[in-house]
């Protein structure tokens, strides 16, 4: 007799593996109820202002270093002090998009790309490979944070069910 356990969910979980490095370098400046404050001295537990639900709990922050393609953006590029300086992103970091590129790009009001779909090669400059220590803010679910001046989407860090083979 065989167990009857062929295609059955047996609760188990895993964290939703980014596709790609993504976050925001040393240095960059968020958006928090507190103030602004560089990235590298926020705790679990900060509160940080998002663009969609007004403020998020930030559950952690994970620091690596990876070797990555990376995007320059440069001050003003993606609206009036959007970023407020120049801002260095891997190319897979999703950015909110809501001017005409948006539009042009993508026919919408508003939308969602990896940096590397913004490269023009004048206002956004691919930057080829760089070794880059890096900070993923993770809430509960994904957000939409303020990082340099650009609205930058967080990766969704909720367990999610594995489907059985």
């Amino acid at each position: 007799m065989t167990p009857k356990t062929a295609g059955r969910d047996h609760g188990q979980t895993t964290l939703e593996a980014p596709l790609e490095p993504a976050g925001v370098l040393s240095g960059s400046i968020i958006l928090t109820l507190d103030g602004e404050i560089p990235v590298e001295h926020l705790l679990p537990g900060d509160r940080i202002v998002t663009r969609d639900s007004g403020t998020a709990i930030l559950a952690s922050v994970h620091r690596y270093t990876a070797c990555v393609r990376a995007v320059r953006i440069l001050a003003g590029t993606l609206g009036d002090t959007r970023p407020d300086r120049d801002v260095v992103l891997p190319e897979g970091q999703q950015v909110l998009v809501r001017d005409w590129r948006a539009k042009a790009l993508f026919g919408l009001r508003q939308a969602t790309a990896p940096a590397r779909a913004l490269v023009d090669g004048e206002f956004v400059i691919s930057e080829g490979l760089q070794t880059m220590t890096l900070h993923e803010l993770r809430f509960d679910i994904g957000h939409v944070i303020y990082a340099d001046g650009l609205e930058l989407l967080t990766a969704d860090v909720r367990p999610r069910q594995v489907a059985a083979a």
